[in-house]
């Protein structure tokens, strides 16, 4: 799509749904091609507004920081072979020329009595529970096959779920709609102020702390830190993030390891809180708020905060799926966009990219930046769900144009090489511009705010 006035209609559903006055829409333009067009689904304008309407709010936030107006946001052109590469930023990524693993043995489509299962265990511990839920005599891909083949999906499902591991049916039909976010509460109390900041910057001096894991809500803190924020990544030491995982999305970003249940970690978990400006948490619902430390009791506590939450099935799931944990992969499967992607013989099939993941991750970073120039003092909620509702739902390929279509497109150059913790890195690139540094090692940094 060349560079014009005209409003991109993904760009401005998302930016709506963040809130955004509508007449900066126009503001953000497109040029280039990238690759993100196969399937039925239109991902290709799926991951170019979220793109933009990160682009957009992070402009919004530099007027402001300016001394002016949401009105003085300044126009921005994205790449679309940019958003493409960032898109399948794990799928480009080799430690010490190394490719990463993303999808474990165990993870993957199995067919069922009645239909098709996707399971997902690419961590320890969820492939142990998936072993002992369907008691496989071994760790194989042929013993999951035989297990799931004498049993309904929605039975696998279940007992996978109940022994603590991680499994879906594929559904046939689309899932019930959800929010692309959704602004939960306002304490109506004031953050800190913000300076001015520079260009390019916008979220300088403003600390995050990172309550995520994967992909989703990663994208959304490394984002963050590219524009500036301290973000400083917290973990539990005894869940431990895979590398290849880390490499990927731990640029911008420190990371420390706490446990939430001793007192003396806690302490320092507090203090941390008390000097953070944004919260973003990535666990399933519940899980904070065992500790405390959920949403509406940080914002009790810390009335400027700007707290943005994100599940995987969408906080109207029915029954128990607001509260399961659940990946792009899985939402996809019980969502009813595998089905629709399902190739020949009725194999279910997936988006080109993780586009849900990716495209919550710049939506969470857009709704933190915009609460950062409204304030603070609110609690955003986003979720897999939602964005794939918007995807099977909201969007059409209209106005996609040749940035949709894979002719022209390269990867090479929006690939960086950047030395890390891990080693030398091939890693793509930020829409946004470059991380000064690559990732340090998950885990090893201090649990404490640099100097603002």
């Amino acid at each position: 799509m060349t560079i014009g006035e005209e409003r991109d209609g993904g760009t401005a559903q998302a930016w709506e749904a963040l809130g955004g006055a509508p007449e900066l829409v126009g503001r953000v333009h497109y040029r280039g091609v990238g690759n993100l067009a196969e399937g039925p689904l239109p991902v290709a304008e799926l991951a170019r507004a979220t793109v933009g309407a990160c682009g957009l709010a992070a402009a919004e936030l530099a007027a402001v920081r300016a001394g002016g107006g949401a009105a003085e946001a300044a126009p921005l052109v994205v790449d679309e072979g940019a958003v493409a590469t960032a898109f399948v930023s794990e799928r480009h990524l080799r430690v010490e020329g190394r490719a990463p693993v993303t999808f474990a043995p165990l993870s993957g489509f199995w067919r069922t009595a009645d239909g098709w299962v996707r399971t997902h265990a690419n961590y320890p511990h969820h492939e142990a529970a998936l072993v002992r839920a369907l008691r496989l005599p071994s760790a194989t891909p042929e013993a999951l096959r035989a297990a799931t083949l004498g049993r309904t999906a929605v039975e696998v499902q279940e007992l996978v779920y109940g022994a603590g591991g991680l499994a879906v049916a594929v559904a046939r039909e689309y899932g019930d709609p959800q929010p692309l976010m959704e602004p939960v509460r306002a304490s109506g109390a004031r953050g800190r102020a913000l300076g001015a900041a520079p260009a390019g910057r916008p979220a300088t001096g403003v600390r995050v702390l990172d309550l995520t894991r994967v992909i989703a809500g990663p994208v959304a803190t490394r984002t963050l830190g590219l524009l500036g924020a301290d973000v400083l990544r917290i973990d539990p030491p005894g869940l431990p993030e895979a590398d290849d995982a880390y490499a990927d999305t731990g640029f911008g970003k420190r990371s420390a390891l706490l446990d939430l249940a001793g007192a003396g970690d806690r302490a320092v978990f507090e203090a941390l809180l008390a000097e953070a400006d944004v919260v973003v948490t990535g666990y399933r619902p519940g899980a904070l708020e065992r500790y405390g430390f959920g949403a509406g009791e940080l914002l009790e506590r810390w009335p400027g905060l700007v707290v943005a939450e994100l599940c995987a099935w969408g906080w109207r799931a029915r029954g128990p799926w607001a509260g399961r944990r659940g990946f792009d992969s899985l939402v996809q499967a019980g969502y009813g966009i595998a089905a629709v992607c399902a190739g020949p013989g009725g194999v279910p099939g997936v988006l080109p990219a993780q586009a849900l993941d990716h495209g919550t991750g710049y939506l969470m970073a857009a709704g933190v930046l915009r609460a950062l120039a409204e304030g603070g003092g609110r609690g955003l909620r986003f979720s897999l769900a939602g964005t794939g509702s918007w995807l099977v739902r909201g969007l059409s390929r209209a106005g996609a144009g040749v940035g949709a279509g894979a002719s022209g497109y390269v990867a090479e150059p929006w690939l960086r090489e950047t030395r890390s913790g891990y080693g030398v890195l091939r890693h793509a690139a930020s829409p946004f511009g470059e991380w000064g540094a690559g990732p340090s090692r998950w885990g090893t940094d201090r649990a404490g705010w640099l100097p603002r």
